[in-house]
């Protein structure tokens, strides 16, 4: 092993237990029962390694080691646009999130008029696969729309419909609540196109009034306040990472 590897390389249950996994003792024995790989093979007491380039899994959830890596779950609120440098002026993301020492930016979008969970990070890697739509990371929304709704709504958004760009259909759908002119629903999509939940409910006569993402594959918003941001925790970047495979 080259020096410069050597000066970088920490015992694994040292790294382990810094990580948040257990006490030292703990991760001991989660190596000496083999429930520990790292890069792919099973780990052994005594290993080190470079916390800060090494793929280590327990019991097969990816634990995340290197400590400039930043994992952030948001509550984007109303009229607040999905940039952390606006060249127009307007509220955003950074405005909310004060002063990271590393450069983070957004997964994905919620448009203006939109709210609720956004994820925000400086793992590239990880950004890159949330967001293509070949790992098909679900998405779930809760939407007030116009009512009363027909019975068939739901049926039709998830047989599919025709818009501009391509069909487009949801892989749920749910009615939360019906009161006189509005109604509010539950819907989860892989979709990623621009609008694609206003554009949907615009195709069959319910407009969207207010929009709110709940979930983005494991991640839930929870009782967040708007404008509010928390670091997700190490299960939870764990649950990302094996949502697109790793």
């Amino acid at each position: 092993m080259p020096q410069a590897d050597q000066d970088a390389s920490i015992r694994l249950q040292k790294i382990l237990a810094t990580a948040g996994v257990g006490s030292r003792r703990a991760c001991e024995d989660l190596i000496f029962r083999q429930r520990v790989t790292v890069n792919g093979r099973i780990a052994k007491l005594g290993d080190k390694v470079d916390p800060a380039t090494a793929e280590i899994h327990v019991d097969g959830s990816r634990i995340i080691t290197d400590t400039k890596l930043v994992y952030l779950a948001m509550n984007k609120p109303r009229g607040v646009v999905s940039s952390m440098d606006d060249e127009k002026g307007r509220n955003e993301l950074s405005d909310f999130l004060g002063n990271f020492e590393q450069r983070i930016f957004h997964v994905g979008r919620l448009d203006a008029d939109s709210e609720g969970l956004l994820l925000l990070t400086n793992d590239g890697a990880l950004a890159h696969k949330l967001m293509h739509p070949s790992y098909g990371i679900s998405k779930t929304y809760l939407a007030e729309v116009a009512g009363p709704l027909p019975r068939n709504v739901g049926r039709r958004l998830l047989g599919g419909v025709e818009l501009e760009d391509g069909p487009a259909k949801v892989d749920t759908f749910k009615l939360i609540d019906a009161v006189g002119k509005s109604a509010q629903i539950e819907i989860t999509l892989h979709e990623g196109r621009k609008h694609i939940v206003r554009r949907m409910m615009d195709e069959v006569g319910h407009p969207v009034s207010r929009l709110v993402r709940t979930a983005v594959g494991p991640i839930r918003l929870g009782d967040m306040r708007p404008g509010g941001f928390r670091r997700l925790s190490n299960a939870e970047v764990g649950a990302l990472f094996k949502a697109v495979g790793d």
